[in-house]
């Protein structure tokens, strides 16, 4: 009898016990690392990012989950770490690792995304700042997925934009940086690929600054062949800004300048996304840019993997994402979702001007056979990589 009175004890203490380790919360630590190059000296008077760009959308992205999570027992928690240099910010991500940080959204240029994600092997990172195309076409890493639009995706919604306006004669005007270079490469892609033509490509050079000489100089540089539009990749902002209005025929300007794509925007209204806007202008004081909602969308990924999982851990919440069935919320009008060949986040790109939403794609008419989405960006057959099938 007592032997049987010791054995129903200890399957009660074990059955407490379990009780009790089920009711503790469960912590999601999240850590944010930012590295933003220094640009050097403007030639514009371009207004500059925020210096806390994205930062402010994962610190919203964490109280929206905290306020969900709360009912599930979820604890969610941002540790941020900032440098201004590679070198720096991979020293305080190997902390924030040796602390016991699995989860990672980074605001970084692709050699560091790519410096990180070898150095956090077991992590799961979120690329929430660089919009380099060979991190989702050729040189794709098994523990990074994006949140921010690649360069081919922007390029190609804008390209898609100008087919249905008919707008098919691009002038290409490229600045001199890697990225502009980059974004150059981008539009020819998606030139090619929805049959536009490149009439004339000219090479912007000049070092001086353009506030008192625009007018003087934009309409001889843009002289040439008639053109539909002027097609501009100046991602720092150098000399883009000056060429609205000022082009040797009336045309558009469209890229980085003019009509621009990007990943959101102030005028993103529709979908539930206002009330997503003003929540972030009261935390933030200032507008949500693109990096902002590639990081809020990072952190809310990781949490409704969680949610779903009821675990924390970046091996499982990866192929979560993989396998497309997330449940994911973006506020842009359709079900977002991960490609599982290249970690890249579907999503439909708002094109803009200054202060007003202009379209968005893909436009109507673009179809798929499996997601219009896909119609933006490298599809599967374009990638030397597939990431799902990718060991992790």
């Amino acid at each position: 009898m007592g032997s049987l009175r010791r054995h129903l004890l200890l399957c009660v203490l074990a059955v407490t016990a379990s009780a009790s380790h089920a009711s503790e919360p469960l912590a999601v630590r999240i850590g944010y690392l930012a590295y933003i190059p220094a640009t050097g000296p403007l030639l514009s008077n371009v207004i500059a990012e925020p210096a806390d760009a994205g930062l402010r959308g994962a610190e919203l992205a964490i109280v929206d989950s905290n306020s969900t999570g709360r009912f599930l027992k979820h604890n969610y928690s941002l540790e941020t770490a900032s440098a201004d240099d590679s070198a720096s910010l991979l020293n305080a991500a190997t902390a924030l690792h040796q602390q016991g940080v699995r989860l990672f959204v980074l605001n970084a240029p692709a050699a560091s995304v790519r410096q990180l994600s070898q150095a956090l092997p077991d992590s799961l990172l979120f690329n929430a700042g660089s919009a380099d195309d060979t991190l989702r076409q050729s040189a794709c890493l098994a523990n990074v997925l994006h949140t921010l639009p690649s360069r081919a995706m922007l390029t190609d919604a804008l390209a898609q934009f100008l087919t249905v306006r008919q707008w098919q004669r691009w002038l290409l005007i490229s600045g001199p940086t890697e990225d502009d270079q980059a974004y150059a490469a981008a539009l020819k892609r998606a030139a090619k690929r929805f049959g536009h033509k490149i009439i004339a490509e000219k090479a912007w050079s000049f070092d001086n600054d353009q506030r008192r000489s625009a007018q003087a100089e934009m309409p001889l540089f843009t002289q040439t062949a008639e053109y539909d539009v002027v097609l501009v990749a100046d991602e720092r902002g150098d000399f883009g800004e000056y060429l609205p209005y000022q082009t040797w025929y009336p045309r558009p300007v469209a890229g980085t300048q003019g009509l621009t794509p990007t990943g959101w925007h102030k005028t993103v209204e529709t979908y539930g996304a206002a009330q997503l806007q003003k929540r972030f202008e009261a935390h933030a004081q200032r507008w949500m840019n693109d990096r902002d909602f590639a990081a809020w969308i990072a952190v809310r990924s990781i949490a409704s993997a969680v949610s779903k999982l009821r675990q924390n851990d970046a091996k499982a919440i990866r192929q979560l994402a993989l396998s497309e069935q997330l449940p994911l919320d973006g506020f842009k009008g359709r079900k977002l979702s991960y490609r599982p060949w290249s970690g890249q986040l579907r999503q439909p790109i708002p094109l803009v001007q200054p202060r007003a939403l202009v379209s968005t794609s893909p436009q109507d008419g673009f179809l798929h056979p499996s997601s219009e989405l896909d119609s933006l960006g490298y599809d599967a057959a374009e990638v030397r990589c597939e990431l799902a099938a990718t060991a992790f």
